[in-house]
Formats: C-alpha cells, structure tokens, sequence
C-alpha cells in the first residue's frame, strides 16, 4: 500500500515523509514572505521574481521562454507578468536579437530601485539558519543541492544551474572537481546557480 505522505500516523515511521511535510511547511513561509513584500510595492510574487531574477542573470536568460522554464509557469503568465512591468516603467524590452519577435528584458532604473526594496524578503529564513553548527548546514547543503540536481534529472524540475549538471563537473572518488576552474570543490564550494554552468550531455 502506498504511504500517505501528509498522514500524521505515517509520518511517525517514515522520516522521508517527515521531511517532505517539513519542506512544504518552509515552503509556505517562503511564499507568505514573499506575499508580504510584493503587496508593500503593489506587484504580484511572480513579478518581483522576476524582477530579482532579470538583475542577477545574463541577457540570454531574462526572455519570456526561459522565465516560464525557470519559474514553472506558462508562457502567457509571464508575458501578463512582463506586460503590467512594462506598464508600471520597471522593465524594458530589448528587440535587438536577429528575430525581431523575441526580446530579452531589462530592468529601468525604477525596476533597480524595486528590487533593493524588495530581494530581501527571505532575510527571516536565513536569519533562523545561518547561525546554526558550520557542519550540520553543511551536509543540509549537500542533501539540497543534490536533491535540486535528481529532481532535474527525472523532470520533475525543469531548469537547474548546480554544479553535478555541469560539463565542467568531475568526480573522482569521494572528491569533487571543476575543470573550468581546475580546483577541487569542497561541499561549500557547490554552485546551486552557477553563471558559468554549461549543461552536460545527456549521456554524460
């Protein structure tokens, strides 16, 4: 019989479905942070994620396409998005690839002055976190990033940039290694989001 995940009395003798129930509770934080940021500015969460994501990632990424990947979401939920960003000036759209139909999205010095007021929202998380013991965050990283990483290998999350997905990604042993960087990777030194991952081959 299958486990019941959310089932209380299951939970008490599976520790994978006391984690998956913990998980889903940090994710409720995350969104009710989220929420309380976006209505102090007046926009949606998607739209300040947007926002925060167009700041920190290179052109090729910040296009309708891509953001529907990166976030989950449909094509026409980003572009509603994009559209009332343009409306309210925080955004502009940058026509100057050779299809003249597609565009990458850049933030207007209003959109910049958005995001300093709002990518803090998740302070509280971290705050709760990053005092706890050096090794127990540590291997909570490990099991994260590795999790991220499966996910993306079954299709269940559709983009990731971590360094296990990498072509510059080695392993020899217990021991990790970039080949871009020609440096062995300690735990910490993991990337969940690394500006220069390029993917590995399938077969790989």
């Amino acid at each position: 019989m299958k486990k019941k995940i959310f089932n209380p009395q299951v939970q008490e003798n599976d520790i994978s479905s006391k984690i998956i129930a913990g998980l889903e509770r940090i994710s409720e934080v995350f969104k009710v942070l989220l929420w309380e940021k976006a209505k102090l500015v007046g926009l949606s969460p998607i739209q300040i994620q947007i926002l925060i994501f167009i700041t920190y990632h290179k052109q090729e990424f910040c296009n309708v396409s891509h953001l529907a990947k990166e976030f989950n979401v449909t094509k026409p939920t980003i572009s509603d998005a994009v559209r009332i960003l343009t409306k309210k000036e925080m955004i502009t759209k940058d026509f100057s690839s050779s299809d003249s139909r597609s565009y990458s999205i850049r933030l207007s010095e209003l959109g910049k002055n958005i995001v300093a007021e709002t990518e803090d929202f998740a302070d509280p998380l971290r705050n709760q976190i990053k005092d706890g013991n050096p090794e127990d965050l540590e291997n909570l990283f490990q099991i994260v990033s590795k999790l991220i990483y499966q996910l993306n290998r079954n299709g269940i999350l559709t983009v990731q940039r971590t360094c296990y997905g990498c072509k510059f990604y080695d392993k020899s042993g217990n021991k990790d290694y970039c080949n871009l960087l020609e440096k062995e990777l300690l735990t910490s030194d993991i990337r969940l989001d690394c500006p220069e991952y390029e993917e590995k081959s399938k077969g790989v």
